[in-house]
């Protein structure tokens, strides 16, 4: 496709990060329209089509994808659908951009990594992970220049406390058929730490679910939690380093999203909430020794300079793959590599036992 060539693009599904992220962006873009959309409430398309004036509202995802006017077709829709909708979109031509979570599981990943294969024409991609966005190149510098040193250690936590309480109402993240094998925010920021640090060799975990049920905003009706509610991680890296990861939405006072790195030479300290990145650097001749006194060493933080402070550019990014042939993050490569891990960590919850990686 010509760089003059006009966008023209299929929503299904139009959900929260579609209305408040997905639209605004691709409405920047010169020559790019949204011509038509598809939601499993009619009410909530036809309202997305009042706002952003979209042509048209249809009424079933093959009315999108079926279109001879749209060109790329943008899955919003929860993880259940991902893979058939995928599939089906490449098979009538059309270029995909999908909402993570990437699919429920690794084996829908991996058919729709094949079916972007046998359609190398045209442009896959996943919805990257926004957590980070602001300090993520700064960070890969740093880890990359060696400044770190070895890495022995890699700690992160979520922590959320928007299920602590039992009357918190059920979601579909908490229904086993629609989010699969994803937890929480399991699946992003392991996109995020595999881009950083690379993947794990192992994998040993435990989830609990503390409220067994449920009710269902929708329905009223008691829902049984399938998802568990928190899950704890721990493992070796292929770079041999361990590595120790919390996931909760049952954590009062919750402090947020922290990742830390632990090298030889010194560490890292992402704090998610406020973008922060600290760094400390080890100086021997001031390190504490052993049953003597000494100061303690501390971490400062590094201001994230101008020229690699990241911002929200993924429609962008989108486009520019389809019209430029623009090298895309998160590939669907990258999507199947961060699904092996959400199925490793499902698998050694059920099994009770340590997982050895990559799955067959």
């Amino acid at each position: 496709m010509s760089p003059q060539q006009p966008i023209r693009i299929g929503i299904i599904g139009a959900g929260g990060i579609v209305k408040s992220r997905h639209l605004p962006g691709f409405a920047k873009i010169d020559d790019c329209q949204i011509v038509a959309v598809h939601n499993r409430r009619r009410a909530n398309a036809e309202a997305v089509a009042r706002e952003w004036k979209v042509p048209h509202v249809v009424d079933s995802a093959e009315a999108v994808y079926g279109r001879d006017d749209v060109n790329a077709v943008l899955i919003g829709t929860t993880p259940y659908l991902h893979r058939d909708l995928t599939i089906k979109a490449l098979e009538a031509g059309k270029h995909v951009f999908c909402q993570a979570r990437m699919a429920r599981n690794l084996a829908e990943a991996r058919e729709m990594l094949a079916a972007a294969r046998a359609h190398p024409r045209q442009v896959t991609m996943i919805c990257p992970a926004p957590h980070v966005d602001a300090g993520d190149r700064l960070v890969r510098r740093i880890i990359e220049s060696g400044e770190l040193g070895q890495l022995r250690l890699v700690r992160f936590q979520h922590l959320s406390e928007a299920n602590l309480s039992p009357e918190a109402p059920y979601h579909w993240r908490m229904d086993r058929e629609v989010s699969g094998h994803n937890v929480l925010t399991l699946g992003m920021f392991a996109e995020i730490l595999q881009r950083w640090v690379g993947r794990a060799r192992t994998v040993s975990a435990t989830g609990a679910i503390f409220t067994r049920e449920r009710r269902d905003p929708e329905t009223g009706a008691m829902r049984e939690v399938k998802v568990p509610e928190s899950v704890a991680i721990t493992g070796e890296l292929a770079s041999g380093a361990h590595y120790a990861w919390i996931f909760s939405g049952v954590a009062a006072f919750a402090a947020g999203d922290t990742i830390e790195l632990y090298g030889t030479k010194g560490m890292l300290r992402y704090d998610v909430p406020t973008q922060r990145v600290s760094v400390g650097r080890v100086d021997p001749s001031r390190r504490v020794r052993p049953g003597q006194p000494g100061e303690k060493q501390v971490a400062e933080v590094v201001e994230i300079p101008a020229d690699l402070r990241g911002e929200w550019r993924v429609e962008a990014d989108f486009v520019a793959a389809i019209r430029e042939g623009a090298k895309v993050y998160p590939s669907f490569e990258d999507g199947v590599a961060y699904m092996e891990f959400v199925d490793a960590v499902a698998r050694s919850i059920a099994e009770e036992r340590t997982i050895r990686l990559p799955l067959p």
